[in-house]
Formats: C-alpha cells, sequence, structure tokens
C-alpha cells in the first residue's frame, strides 16, 4: 500500500503574470536579510574608510555641484542655501539612480546561484532596494544635520511645514519606482546585456531632466517646464525640498501623477519578471 507522500516545499507556475507570492517571500525573510547585510558589507569592502563613503560620496557631490552649478553657471536657489538644495537632490537621486541600476543587475550578478538552490527570485531585487534604502537613511541623517546647522547657527528663512508628512509617501514611491524600472531593465538585459551600458549613460541624462542641479521655478515658465513635469522624479524632488524649504510651490495633482505612473510601471516591472522569471537560467 503506498503511503502518501508529503512535501515541505511545492513549486508551483504563477496564475497570472502579476500575481507576487507575499506569502512565500515572507517565509524567505531570513535569506532577503542576508542577502542585505552581504550587499551592505562587500560595497566598501577591503576600503580605507569603509562605511564613511556613504558620507563622503554625497558631500564631494554636493561641493562640485555648488562650485559648477550655482557658481560658474549661475543657477540661483532662491532664499534656500546652495549646499543644502544640492545635497538635498543629490541625496535622493542618488537612491533612486543606485536603485535601479543594482536591481537591474541583481540577475547577472547572482546568476551563480539560481541552479544551486531554489528561493523567490523576487527577493534579489528586493534586497537591492532595501539595501539601498539603508544608505539612503545615513544621507539623510546627514543631510538634517546640516538642515538643523542652516536652521540653528543661521539666519537662513527656511520654512518646514506640514507637507513634511509626505515625505515617507515619497521615500516609498521612489523605493518602488525604482524596483519597477529595476524588474524592467533586468528582464530585458538578461538577454540584451549591452542594455546595462546604456543604461548607465541615460541615467546621466535622466539627472539633467530631473531639477537635481536647478530648481523648478526655474523653468517652470519655459516651453519645456510642462514636459519636465511628465518626469516622476520632478514631483518627489520638489515635494521633498519644500516640506523641509518652503520656498518652492508643489502642485500636489503632480504628486498624484507620479504615484499612479510608479504604479504603472511597478505593475509592468512585476509582469515582466513574471513572464521571464521561467527563462532566467537559459538567459543569464
Amino acid at each position: 500500500m503506498n503511503k502518501e507522500e508529503h512535501w515541505d516545499l511545492e513549486i508551483k507556475p504563477k496564475a497570472g503574470l502579476l500575481e507576487v507570492n507575499f506569502k512565500e517571500l515572507f517565509a524567505y525573510r531570513n535569506l532577503l536579510v542576508l542577502f542585505i547585510k552581504r550587499d551592505l558589507s562587500t560595497v566598501y569592502k577591503q576600503t580605507v574608510l569603509g562605511p564613511l563613503w556613504y558620507v563622503i560620496q554625497p558631500l564631494f557631490t554636493t561641493i562640485v555641484f555648488s562650485i559648477i552649478f550655482n557658481n560658474i553657471a549661475g543657477i540661483k536657489t532662491g532664499v534656500v542655501p546652495a549646499f543644502l538644495f544640492y545635497l538635498a537632490g543629490t541625496c535622493l537621486w542618488t537612491y533612486f539612480n543606485d536603485s535601479l541600476l543594482s536591481t537591474s543587475r541583481a540577475f547577472t550578478d547572482n546568476s551563480g546561484i539560481f541552479g544551486k538552490v531554489y528561493f523567490p527570485r523576487l527577493v534579489l531585487p528586493l534586497s537591492r532596494v532595501l539595501s539601498g534604502f539603508i544608505k539612503f537613511l545615513v544621507q539623510l541623517g546627514l543631510f538634517l544635520v546640516v538642515y538643523a546647522y542652516f536652521i540653528i547657527f543661521t539666519d537662513v528663512a527656511l520654512k518646514p511645514n506640514w507637507q513634511l508628512v509626505f515625505i515617507p509617501l515619497v521615500l516609498l514611491l521612489l523605493l518602488l519606482l525604482g524596483l519597477g524600472f529595476g524588474l524592467i531593465i533586468s528582464s530585458l538585459t538578461t538577454k540584451y546585456r549591452d542594455l546595462q551600458h546604456l543604461l548607465g549613460f541615460g541615467m546621466q541624462l535622466a539627472m539633467y531632466a530631473s531639477p537635481v542641479v536647478y530648481p523648478m521655478f526655474k523653468v517652470s515658465d519655459k516651453w519645456y517646464g510642462k514636459y519636465l513635469w511628465l518626469n516622476p522624479m520632478s514631483s518627489f524632488l520638489e515635494l521633498f525640498r519644500y516640506g523641509f524649504f518652503g520656498d518652492y510651490t508643489v502642485n500636489l495633482w503632480y504628486l498624484v501623477y507620479s504615484s499612479v505612473f510608479t504604479v504603472i510601471i511597478l505593475g509592468g516591472g512585476i509582469i515582466m519578471f513574471n513572464k521571464h522569471e521561467k527563462s532566467f537560467m537559459d538567459t543569464v
């Protein structure tokens, strides 16, 4: 008489292209934490300054932006000190840029472990955006220290306001937007590797289409200003600055647009990920 077989794990195909098995992801939460720790510890492994680079990079970038765009190019930032303005933009853009780039490489960088053990493939891109978020929190702490200095020790008219309550939403949307774009790119780069080279160049161009080095009030009255608002990063950056500085105006409808755009991109990323997941082992 045959005994009934019992399995600890059953791997089943997804029922739909938008399906995400959150129960399975939760079951592999320890693996997710392990990948996050690995990503954090290996970035600056065998370096002299180690994690201090999390602070040094935005500081040097902000100094360069202040010299080139504020002093040489003469782009004024209103009543907000140029250093503080560029530091805010640098922190947010660096997080989005790193999340997108690292997520897009998640499968090609880890192709060696796919054939050795089963785990939900979505764990890899999630670990990239979450480890990037921890780095961002360090840089956000740097921004808050500089922000507190200008409020306490200078007479700059910074006006933090109630729209600070939207900052957690902005950070969540940034995480999801980077994840969505990263899933799309990673699904394509497993087959078309040259997209990885185009992506780095494209992100450099995208930075100048976002108000990282200039305030939106400088370009809103230009013919191309309304098109720049179609970039979801524009409302995220401006709302972040407006909440802390109070010197800029943000149309909350643009935040609604950016939120809807993020959901669409994330949905598209999940669809492409689920569609190509079964063939990852054949292409990476």
